[in-house]
Order: structure tokens, then sequence, then C-alpha cells
């Protein structure tokens, strides 16, 4: 072998020597990019999208990571009940009116009424919880609630209220039942049904589950729905 040979030889060795870790390095670097955009992925959290595929329900795992949070309040009881739910109600569906005195008008908003009822707990003042605001994000309070100072009509009306939805409405027995209500300015289910501050009839026994709408689907019609029959679908 001459020294031309031995040269080319040596050449070949050295370029196929330079491929071999250029293709080990580009290994490398895919596989430690495809690493982190796993655990991006993993710790990221999952955001709602702009426009939710049903309405008013991009805020119903708001509070999911505080599940456990109503786990252990509900071993602890309140009082309220669904009577006394309504009764604060003009209407289904309607703001509750404030139950305790108002010392303070200038102070209501911002983080005054929030100081209770974010996050609910006891309230030795009047000797029950506050229930939690399921729209913490809305801190103008008194726009919507108010407190009461007559148990009189200033004027006669005609009003007939409405009677509230039927409660534990399942498709079969045993089933999850369904959400009577729609989910605008409701979007928090632990708000009313989770915690000791919740109302008894509609206390959840399983807190801990905050992905309520994976079984818990909204009452849209009143009317049975019947499976169609073979025949109907051709």
């Amino acid at each position: 072998m001459n020294l031309k040979n031995l040269l080319a030889r040596e050449n070949r060795v050295i370029f196929i020597s330079i491929c071999v870790i250029l293709m080990a390095s580009m290994i490398i670097v895919i596989g430690q990019s495809i690493v982190q955009s796993e655990r991006q992925a993993i710790t990221t959290p999952m955001s709602v999208p702009s426009q939710p595929m049903l309405p008013a329900e991009s805020g119903v795992f708001r509070l999911a990571d505080q599940s456990l949070y109503y786990l252990e309040s509900v071993k602890e009881q309140g009082t309220r009940t669904l009577s006394v739910f309504y009764q604060r109600r003009a209407f289904n569906g309607a703001p509750p009116v404030i139950p305790h005195e108002v010392t303070d008008e200038a102070s209501f908003g911002g983080n005054t009424c929030l100081q209770c009822h974010e996050h609910g707990g006891f309230v030795p003042k009047f000797n029950t919880y506050a229930p939690v605001t399921p729209h913490p994000e809305l801190i103008s309070c008194r726009q919507c609630h108010v407190p009461i100072h007559t148990q009189n009509l200033f004027k006669p009306t005609g009003w007939r209220t409405v009677a509230p939805p039927m409660i534990n409405r399942s498709a079969m027995a045993g089933s999850p039942p369904q959400i009577p209500h729609g989910l605008q300015m409701r979007e928090n289910c632990l708000a009313c049904h989770g915690g000791p501050g919740s109302v008894k009839e509609i206390r959840t026994p399983h807190p801990d589950r905050a992905n309520c709408r994976q079984c818990h689907g909204i009452v849209e019609k009143n009317e049975v729905w019947v499976r169609p029959m073979a025949s109907e679908n051709k």
C-alpha cells in the first residue's frame, strides 16, 4: 500500500468519524428537546380556551386544586338548608340578599366581602359558616346583593315566584343527578356543593372529584328522551 492510498483511507476514516459524531450530537439534541417538551407539558397547567365548547363553563375547575380543603371540611356540619337558600332569593337564580347587618356601606366592594366569602370558614360573630362566592373576581358585590331593610313590599305587585327546579334528577336509579340550572356565574360547583357553608340537601359526598361535568350534565329540556327505533334511523 503506497502513501497515497494510506492517506485516502485515513481521510475516509476521519470523514466517517465526523459523520458519526455529528449524527450522535443531533440525536442527543433532539432527545433533550423532546424530554423538555414533555416535562413542560406535564408541569404547565391546562389553559382554558378563549371560546369554550360549552358557554359559561370556563371556570368550572377554578377551585379544583382546593378540593382537598373541601374534602376535610365536609366533616363539619353547616346550618344552611334549601328552604333558607330560596328564602334569600327573590326568585330562582336571583342574587341572594345580604342576611346580616351592614355597618359601613362605603366599605363594600374590593376585598371587604371576600374576607369571609372567598374561601368560607366559620364566623363567630354570626355563629355560622360563610357561604363561598362562585365568582370572586366580581368585586362590586353591592351591584347585585343588597341588605334587607324591610320585610314588607313598598308597592303591591302581582309577582309570582317560579317554583325552583327539582333536585336529584337522574336518568336512572344510582346514576349522577343532572344540573338543574345554568352555569353562568355558577362555574365553581364547590361554592354551593362543597364544605360546611354549602346547603345540606345538595352537598356533594365527593368534593375531591372536582371534574364535576365529567358525570353531571345540564338539563336542557324537560321532555323525556326516548331512544329511536332502529327502523327510524334508516
